[in-house]
């Protein structure tokens, strides 16, 4: 199981280029969850889709974001 979650909804064209962004950015694998298929997650994550978090620590990467902000996200992950 990976420690990045992008949390995401279906049908969103900011979230399409988010994946785009990650596959840029060569990110590890993450897991993917759909903020409408749960009340807490619209809740928290509603209007703020997409957003990479670090379960490990719990930052968060709001959108927008390119490749080089994905890259610094990720870089205290592979110093450990």
């Amino acid at each position: 199981m990976s420690h990045l979650i992008l949390y995401q909804r279906d049908y969103c064209h900011l979230c399409d280029q988010a994946l785009a962004v990650m596959a840029e950015a060569r990110a590890p694998d993450f897991e993917s969850e759909w903020v409408d298929d749960s009340a807490e997650l619209e809740a928290r994550y509603g209007t703020r889709v997409p957003v990479l978090r670090d379960t490990r620590d719990g930052r968060e990467l709001d959108w927008p974001f390119d490749a080089s902000a994905v890259r610094r996200f990720l870089a205290p992950a592979t110093r450990g």
